[in-house]
């Protein structure tokens, strides 16, 4: 299906303020421990934190700007930017859903670029296309996100499925020449 230099990767992120530490839905981020310092339950397979109200409000107090929820013209916006994007890199999209608080990505590079590079990219030309069109903001996204490398053919297969199976989004996309598409369709 591909050669040995090109990588896959799930990244995902989300929108600013609208899944701050603290959250019922779960989330990673450094929390206080009673037995000393801060902690970071990230470990894949191991539960992670969720629903602790009082850091969520503060959270809430830090936030600088209010949050962000993306609108349908954001998202078609932003399918074109991430195109754009991967066109200009050399990448190739398997898979994008864009929900209104989170964007999952599926994609293909050749060799092993850090996956910090990737997920900068992609969010960095994405708010640069949101500010031209729907007017300028301080932030668009979350800091960071999560990076994902897909290591063989099932796992990408599983990761387009993941998008696909998005509950409600604005946009999903998917790529018709991908193999994993075409596979993740037939099994889906």
């Amino acid at each position: 299906m591909h050669s040995d230099d090109r990588r896959f990767w799930l990244l995902t992120w989300t929108t600013y303020g609208t899944w701050l530490p603290g959250d019922e839905r779960g989330f990673v981020s450094s929390v206080p421990q009673p037995e000393g310092p801060q902690r970071r339950h990230n470990i894949v397979g191991t539960p992670y934190d969720r629903h602790k109200p009082s850091l969520l409000r503060a959270a809430q107090r830090q936030q600088k700007h209010e949050s962000v929820l993306l609108t349908h013209a954001q998202a078609m916006a932003l399918l074109d930017q991430f195109h754009e994007t991967a066109d200009h890199r050399g990448w190739r999209i398997h898979a994008v859903a864009i929900m209104r608080n989170h964007v999952h990505l599926v994609v293909e590079v050749a060799g092993d670029p850090p996956p910090d590079t990737l997920l900068r990219d992609f969010k960095s030309y994405a708010s640069r296309a949101l500010n031209d069109r729907f007017g300028r903001r301080e932030r668009w996204w979350t800091e960071s996100g999560s990076r994902r490398k897909l290591p063989d053919e099932p796992a990408l297969i599983a990761g387009v499925r993941y998008v696909r199976d998005q509950h409600r989004p604005l946009v999903i996309w998917l790529n018709p020449d991908s193999p994993a598409t075409l596979t993740s369709e037939s099994a889906g």
